[in-house]
Order: C-alpha cells, then structure tokens, then sequence
C-alpha cells in the first residue's frame, strides 16, 4: 500500500475523532447519545467504513492502525459513558425539582363529604342492634312470590296482600314489599339460634306525598331459639327505642300481620303525642314450618319499621321527599 493510503486513513481516523468528540459534546438527551453511539462505534458505524481500508495496508502498517483505530474507539466510548452519566444524573435532578412539594404553597380545599341522613339512621340501628348480639343479613331487591308472601304464611288468597299494593314484574318476580323476605332465606340456610337484624330497600305503588313513597327503606330483627316469649320481644323493643328516642314512655297495641301471631304495633310518646314507630309480634309458626324448624322447639319474634319514618321524627323533617331531592342545601345540614 502506499503512504498516501495510510495517511489518508489516519487522516480519516483523526477527522471521525474530532468530529464525534464534538457531536457528543453537543448532546443533551440520552436517546440522541444513543444514535451517536450507533452512528460512530456500531457494527456498521464510521469507524467500521474507515477500518474496511485496512485490508489494502500492507503487514508492517496494519498494527499501527490497528492502534490508532482502538485509541479512538477507545477515546469516543470514554466520552459516552461520561456524557451518559452526566444525561442521566442531570435527568435525575429535573424529576426532582419537578416533583418537589412545596410546603409552603395553599393546599387545595376539597369539601368534606356527608353521610346521607338515611344511611347514617341505618348504620345507627345497625349498631344497636350488633351491640346486643344479631348479626346483620342481606338480600335481593327482586323477589318471588314465595318468598316475599307464601313463606311468610300470605297465600296468594289471603287478604293481606290487600295491604301492600305490589310492583309485579312481567318474568313473575316481584320487587320486595318488605325485607322480611330475606329473614325466610337465612332461616333456610342457618339453623336455631338467630338473632339477625336485616336493612334494605323496599317498593310499594303508594301515592307519593309528604309521608309515603313508592321507593322506601326498611329494617327487620328476627330472634329464633328455644322459649322466646313475647317478654324477650318486648324486652328489646324497649331497648332499643331508649337508644334510639331516650328514656321516652312506649306502648304496645294489638295488631295484625300473617307472619307473626300474636302481634303488636308500638308507639312512643314523642313531644306529648302518641307515634306509631314499628309493628312487630311473635313469628307464626306456620313461618317456622316453612324453613324445616318444628315450632314444638323453637319459637322467635320479629320487628319492621321504616328508616325513613325514624329519621323523620328525629331529625324533625316533614317531607319525606326531601331526603331523595338530592337537595345540597338539605344534606349539608346532617
């Protein structure tokens, strides 16, 4: 090979070094650094068109561009991996700032939320009703007819039905009247003794107007074991009116539902009127039968009210609409 040859690849060596020290110089993101890299010390890189030349040199030169070659691979992956460091700790410190918490800026005021006067009445009760041992069960909206009246001792003649004007679906389910259909399927589940007290949603076809709704919340207690009488009813019924109302005079009337015989409605004394809160009375035991309890051995009581009903004499309010107007002005009071 000739010397202009050998010149003109040192040449080419010294021009490839100088121009990529100032491209890596010049760099400012690590994806840039990158393709410089590629550019320059890749399998196809400058370096590489420059080092095919080699193959034209003759024995004796070879080495020394073989030399030269490395001190510049050598040089430009030095910078790299300094450029690198530099990018990646110069990224580090941009996450930083802009991540730092400013605690002397004004925090961003988020209103409290509330709990809705229903909800809050329920999980009241609720409390009580744990406090003294029953355990709290749930069930569907949508019910059969067996469940919602013909286990609770209301075949389809009965006149009772009379009482509860129902929303019949067309697949021949209904929507609950009452939850005291989930009381049928947790007696078929469980065995003696129960004690559990059961909130949900029930419907009605009642005329909308200040004190009925055809969308309403009720709560059922449900005690079974062995010699219940209607002293243990009573019993805590009282109890838990005191919780709910103070220490207020209670009464207990005669009454009817088809579930429970006897029965009985009770009032409390509520700013010197009488106020009809809850029906209850002792679970029939053609209700028992249903489940498979023999009512030779078991007897239970059972209770119903409406959360709406106590959280309006509680809370002093006189439409019941008002609690489902989603209303912001009436919810922020609670």
């Amino acid at each position: 090979m000739t010397t202009s040859s050998l010149s003109q690849i040192e040449t080419e060596l010294a021009a490839l070094k100088t121009t990529a020290l100032e491209s890596i110089a010049n760099l400012s993101d690590l994806e840039s650094l990158e393709q410089v890299r590629i550019n320059y010390l890749g399998k196809k890189g400058q370096l590489s068109v420059v080092l095919r030349g080699m193959g034209q040199l003759g024995a004796d030169d070879r080495p020394r561009i073989g030399a030269l070659a490395n001190e510049v691979k050598e040089s430009l992956q030095t910078l790299l991996d300094d450029k690198k460091s530099q990018l990646q700790a110069a990224l580090i410190q941009s996450q930083l700032a802009a991540e730092t918490l400013d605690v002397t800026m004004p925090g961003i005021y988020r209103p409290q939320g509330r709990v809705h006067p229903l909800t809050g009445m329920i999980d009241r009760v609720i409390d009580i009703f744990v406090g003294l041992g029953y355990t709290v069960a749930d069930g569907t909206e949508m019910e059969t007819d067996y469940y919602n009246f013909e286990a609770l001792n209301t075949p389809p003649d009965h006149p009772a039905r009379d009482m509860q004007d129902t929303f019949y679906l067309p697949d021949g389910n209904l929507l609950r009247t009452h939850t005291s259909a989930v009381q049928i399927r947790y007696m078929e589940e469980n065995d003696p003794p129960i004690r559990v007290v059961a909130p949900g949603r029930c419907y009605r076809r009642d005329t909308v107007d200040a004190t009925h709704a055809a969308v309403f919340h009720q709560i059922e207690l449900l005690a079974v074991d062995e010699g219940l009488t209607f002293t243990d009813l009573k019993g805590t019924i009282k109890e838990f009116l005191r919780e709910m109302f103070g220490d207020l005079p209670i009464r207990f009337r005669t009454s009817y539902f088809p579930f429970t015989e006897p029965s009985a409605e009770v009032d409390v004394q509520w700013q010197g009127k009488w106020l009809e809160v809850l029906g209850c009375g002792m679970v029939d035991p053609n209700v028992l039968k249903s489940v498979g309890y023999d009512p030779e051995i078991y007897t239970g009581f059972a209770a119903g009210f409406g959360v709406e009903r106590f959280a309006m004499v509680l809370h002093q309010i006189d439409d019941i609409r008002r609690f489902y107007n989603s209303d912001l002005r009436f919810l922020r009071q609670f």
